[in-house]
C-alpha cells in the first residue's frame, strides 16, 4: 500500500466516525466540534486530490468562519435539556422512516458508482492549481460569476435592511 491510500482511508475512517459522533452526540457544541473534525477530514481528501484551493477554502470558510457562527448561535439559545420538550413517537417513527429512506438512496448511488467511477475521464495537466481555476472561472463562467456576486450582493444589502432598527 502507498501512503497515498494509507491517507485516504485514514481520514475516510476519521470523517467517517467523526460524522457518526457528530450525530450522536447530545451536547450541541459537541456536535459542532464533531463537525469541523469532518471538514478537516474532507479537506484532507481535496488536498489528496490535488485540489488545494478547495482544500484551504473548506477549512477557511466551513470549519472557520460559518462553524463558528454556529458555535455562536448554539451558545447563544441556550439549549438545556430541562426545558426541551419530549417528542412523541410519531415524530421519532417519522425520523426513522426518512433516515431509512436515505439509507436506500445512498444505496442505490453505491451500486451504480462502479460503473460511474469506470467513465470517469482522467484529466492530465495542473488540475488543481488556482491559476486553471481563474482562467476558467474568468474565461468560460464569468456571466454567471458576475451574477452570482451581483446576487450575494443583494442578500447582503437584504441583510442590512432587515436587521436595522425602525426609525
Amino acid at each position: 500500500m502507498s501512503i497515498t491510500e494509507i491517507l485516504f482511508y485514514f481520514l475516510s475512517a476519521l470523517a467517517l466516525g467523526a460524522a457518526l459522533m457528530m450525530v450522536t452526540s447530545k451536547n450541541p457544541v459537541y456536535s459542532v466540534l464533531w463537525l469541523i473534525v469532518v471538514f478537516f477530514a474532507i479537506s484532507g481528501h481535496y488536498i489528496l486530490l490535488n485540489a488545494q484551493f478547495l482544500a484551504i477554502v473548506n477549512i477557511i470558510v466551513y470549519a472557520g468562519a460559518i462553524m463558528v457562527l454556529f458555535l455562536f448561535v448554539i451558545m447563544l439559545m441556550n439549549l438545556n435539556a430541562d426545558n426541551e420538550p419530549q417528542k412523541n413517537k410519531w415524530l421519532k417513527m417519522a425520523g426513522a422512516v426518512a433516515g431509512g429512506c436515505l439509507l436506500l438512496v445512498f444505496v442505490a448511488a453505491l451500486r451504480q458508482s462502479e460503473t460511474i467511477a469506470m467513465q470517469a475521464v482522467n484529466t492530465s495537466g495542473p488540475t488543481g492549481l488556482i491559476r486553471r481555476l481563474g482562467m476558467v472561472l474568468f474565461t468560460d463562467y464569468v456571466l454567471p460569476f458576475e451574477i452570482a456576486s451581483v446576487l450575494f450582493l443583494s442578500a447582503m444589502v437584504g441583510a442590512v435592511v432587515i436587521g436595522k432598527k425602525g426609525d
